[in-house]
């Protein structure tokens, strides 16, 4: 008998494959198929490329396409030289205040996406505190300076960090103190050291976020669509733009399509350079890295000031955001600041009345359903591809990964075209312009994510407890709830939590899907960066902002920031290691 048909004898195994096969043909294959339905077949089913002369004849359409190419390839560059240098001067050089300096850094960590673009808007924007201060001393200065390319660079320059400080700072530990050592003896320079020692050790993990990075400025849609403006347009928001009319939405899905297929290629391209990469340590015995001082003062001088400096731009927006949240409109308009006009009416306005609580309530609504969805459908699924290695679970696993080789584009558009109808795999229910649609398309987004980790921290249970708990004559599903569960719930608890926060400020599936009378907190924050003014109501947005940065803020503290317990066996494992089964 076959593995595959050894595994679906088992009622659990079963019904986790039956509930697979569904979500995977329904939310993954389906929309994707309509998609390129919608695409190379007319009314009629005929084959036609029409759908692509149009888009090629379209100025903007094939100009937004390069522009969202020029920018990740801009942001791979800018993004790397940002980020490192933030990781060496708070983890590699001896700089004088680094954790705090970190503190300030980390900042992009807790507001990011349409909070950011946001916060920057209110910084640099033509009312913004900084604008209006250099108008001051230069009063012909346009009020607009801060848009276009230039403004959509800075800010995705400044948001996409966030990784660097998380991954390449536990890189950079791995660096040989020895091989530094040697190497200042034989006459070495810093910048020297740091070329040929400290970046190569770097390199692995430099490439991949640089993918990342690319990724990212592929498919933006926030900081274009906000700062952009009518000069420089990328290919989600004109994705966006086509998507809103019925007559266009064959363009909006063959823009995405295209972009789907340049993510793809890409990511061949990259992983191939990365195989031919040549990457080592010279060092057999490696000794803890310790902080370096410059050899050169002039050098040191120069890193303290620059150090301080990104300091200040990283802080600046989110700290403004928060200062504003206690004032009326009318400061915020004029971007003075009195004792007189601080108050706390706005809070009270988003806790006490509907108009203030609902997009908090929806965003919570919408994190929790989704946190909760994925994480039960991918325990059973992670275990199962886990330990039953057979060609099903080759075929689910490879599935399952369909939403991170795709833009969330091009999966919203797929989810809007295919459930604008009834369909009989969701019982005949049109889908479209529901609440559940949205969440549909978080939980599928999230499933890459929460399946990968679940499934290396099944990989860590000793197999044992299993096979003991078998033999003393327990369940599958009693195993699974007493004795695996518990051993992996940090894991998922994390998981869920940092996928509930990433959800709360979403906009980029958002803004394709969501209810027009249920929107979340990423559209009321869009909406804000659109008004000229500031009004007693949009002035609500900047306590949305602090209260996504505060939840965010504790998210990470109880994700990174506590000291892990000693991993307990629980009771269940237990019992059953001393030869006696629970009841």
């Amino acid at each position: 008998m076959s593995g595959t048909a050894r595994m679906l004898r088992n009622p659990l195994w079963l019904t986790v494959t039956v509930v697979l096969i569904w979500v995977i043909g329904t939310f993954l294959i389906l929309p994707n198929v309509t998609l390129l339905g919608q695409v190379f077949a007319d009314d009629t089913g005929t084959l036609t490329l029409r759908a692509f002369e149009r888009l090629f004849s379209s100025e903007r359409a094939v100009e937004s396409l390069w522009n969202s190419v020029l920018l990740a390839a801009i942001l791979s560059v800018t993004v790397n030289v940002v980020g490192i240098f933030l990781v060496l001067v708070t983890r590699f050089y001896a700089i004088r205040g680094a954790r705090f300096l970190w503190l300030g850094y980390a900042s992009t960590l807790v507001c990011g996406g349409i909070v950011l673009v946001f916060g920057y808007k209110q910084v640099y924007g033509p009312t913004g505190a900084v604008t209006r201060l250099v108008q001051q001393i230069f009063p012909d200065l346009d009020p607009n300076w801060f848009s276009g390319m230039f403004a959509v660079v800075v800010v995705m320059t400044f948001a996409s960090t966030g990784n660097h400080l998380l991954f390449l700072a536990a890189a950079i530990a791995k660096i040989d103190l020895q091989t530094i050592e040697a190497a200042r003896m034989m006459g070495a320079g810093d910048v020297q050291i740091l070329r040929r020692i400290v970046l190569p050790v770097l390199s692995p993990m430099i490439f991949a976020i640089t993918i990342l990075t690319f990724l990212g400025g592929l498919g933006a849609l926030a900081a274009p669509q906000v700062l952009g403006g009518r000069d420089f347009q990328t290919v989600t928001p004109m994705i966006l733009a086509f998507a809103t009319t019925s007559t266009s939405r064959d363009l909006a899905a063959t823009l995405a399509i295209l972009l789907g297929a340049v993510t793809i290629a890409l990511l061949a391209v990259l992983n191939r350079v990365e195989r031919g990469g040549v990457y080592f340590s010279v060092s057999k015995v490696p000794t803890p890295l310790e902080k370096q001082r410059f050899g050169n003062r002039v050098l040191d001088i120069v890193v303290h000031v620059l150090a301080y400096a990104l300091f200040v731009v990283y802080v600046l927006p989110p700290a403004l955001v928060f200062v504003y949240s206690f004032t009326d409109a009318r400061s915020i308009n004029s971007g003075t600041i009195e004792f007189s006009s601080f108050t706390f009416e706005n809070y009270i306005a988003v806790f006490t009345t509907q108009r203030g609580l609902q997009p908090l309530l929806v965003s919570v609504a919408y994190g929790l359903v989704t946190s909760v969805v994925v994480l039960v459908l991918m325990l059973f699924t992670a275990r199962m591809v886990q330990r039953q290695r057979n060609a099903l679970t080759r075929i689910v696993e490879y599935l399952l990964h369909i939403p991170w080789f795709l833009p969330s584009t091009m999966i919203a558009l797929g989810l809007i075209l295919t459930f604008n109808v009834p369909q009989p795999s969701v019982l005949g229910t049109v889908l479209t312009g529901t609440f559940w649609i949205l969440a549909i398309a978080y939980i599928v987004g999230k499933i890459p994510f929460t399946f990968r980790l679940l499934k290396a921290a099944f990989a860590g249970v000793p197999d044992n407890l299993e096979e003991a708990a078998s033999m003393l004559g327990a369940s599958q599903l009693y195993t699974f709830r007493r004795i695996l569960l518990p051993l992996i719930a940090p894991t998922a608890a994390a998981i869920s939590a940092l996928n509930f926060t990433s959800l709360l400020d979403d906009y980029d599936s958002a803004i394709f899907l969501s209810h027009p009378l249920l929107q979340p907190l990423g559209i009321v924050i869009k909406n804000a960066t659109s008004s000229e003014s500031i009004s007693d109501g949009t002035a609500l947005t900047y306590v949305y902002t602090v209260l996504i940065m505060t939840i965010s803020t504790l998210v990470l503290w109880a994700v990174y920031g506590r000291r892990p317990r000693r991993r307990r066996i629980p009771t269940g494992a237990a019992s059953t290691s001393e030869g006696k089964a629970s009841p």
